[in-house]
C-alpha cells in the first residue's frame, strides 16, 4: 500500500508533453507555404509565446493560470491545424502543390493531428494534470483504460498498484483514433472527451481521404 501511495503522490511528468508541443511546431515548418494560415513561423511562434508563462505559471504554483494557458495553446494549434487541413482540401482540385508536396503535407497533419488531440485529452481529463496530481486518485475519470478493469485482487500481479495515465497513455488514445477512426483502447465516459474524438475521427478521415485521391492520381 505505501508503494501505491509513493506512485500516486509522484507528479505527472510534464516533459512528453512539451516535446508534444515542439513536434507540432516542427510540422508546421514541414508544410508548404499554401497550406499554412500566414506565415509558417506563425503558430510556433504562438506557441513559444504561450509557453513561456505556461511554465512559468507551473513552477510557481499558479495552476488556475497554467491551466487557462494550457488551455489556449490547444485551442491555438488545434485552429492550425484546422485551417491547414481545409487548405489541404482546397488545394487538391486546384493543384496548387506537387503531388508528392500534398502526400508529405498530408502525413505531417496526420501526425500532428494525433498529436493535438492527445495534448487536449491530456489536457481536459479529471480537470488537468494540477488536479489529478492533488487528487491522488486511481485511473482517469473520462477514459476507461485496460488497467482499471483489472480486479483489485490482480493488480499487484500487474503492477499497476496506484497506477493513473500519464501523456502516453492519452497519446496512444489519439493515435488509435486517428487511425481506426474510433477508440480502441479504452472506452469513452465523458461527453467532452467523445466530442472531441468525433471531431479528430473527421480530421483523419479528411486528411486520409485527400491522401487517397492524391495517390490514386498520382498512380
Amino acid at each position: 500500500m505505501a508503494k501505491a501511495r509513493s506512485h500516486l503522490d509522484k507528479p505527472e511528468p510534464r516533459w512528453q508533453a512539451l516535446l508534444a508541443l515542439l513536434a507540432v511546431a516542427g510540422t508546421a515548418f514541414a508544410l508548404p507555404r499554401s497550406l499554412s494560415l500566414g506565415p509558417r513561423w506563425l503558430l510556433p511562434m504562438v506557441i513559444f509565446v504561450l509557453l513561456v508563462p505556461t511554465i512559468f505559471a507551473h513552477r510557481t504554483g499558479r495552476h488556475s493560470l497554467n491551466h487557462a494557458l494550457g488551455i489556449l495553446i490547444s485551442a491555438s494549434i488545434t485552429g492550425g491545424l484546422l485551417s491547414s487541413v481545409i487548405l489541404l482540401v482546397l488545394a487538391l482540385p486546384a493543384h496548387k502543390e506537387a503531388p508528392s508536396a500534398l502526400l508529405r503535407s498530408g502525413a505531417a497533419l496526420w501526425l500532428s493531428n494525433v498529436l493535438v488531440f492527445a495534448l487536449w485529452y491530456w489536457r481536459l481529463d479529471g480537470g488537468g494534470p494540477n488536479a489529478r496530481d492533488e487528487r491522488h486518485a486511481f485511473g482517469s475519470r473520462s477514459f476507461v483504460f485496460p488497467q482499471m478493469q483489472v480486479e483489485k485482487s490482480e493488480q499487484e500481479r500487474f503492477g499497476i498498484i496506484g497506477w493513473r495515465p500519464g501523456f502516453v497513455d492519452y497519446l496512444f488514445i489519439a493515435f488509435t483514433t486517428s487511425s481506426t477512426f474510433g477508440p480502441t483502447d479504452a472506452p469513452i465516459l465523458q461527453r467532452w472527451a467523445k466530442s472531441l474524438a468525433m471531431l479528430q475521427a473527421i480530421i483523419s478521415l479528411t486528411i486520409v481521404a485527400v491522401l487517397i485521391s492524391r495517390a490514386v492520381g498520382v498512380l
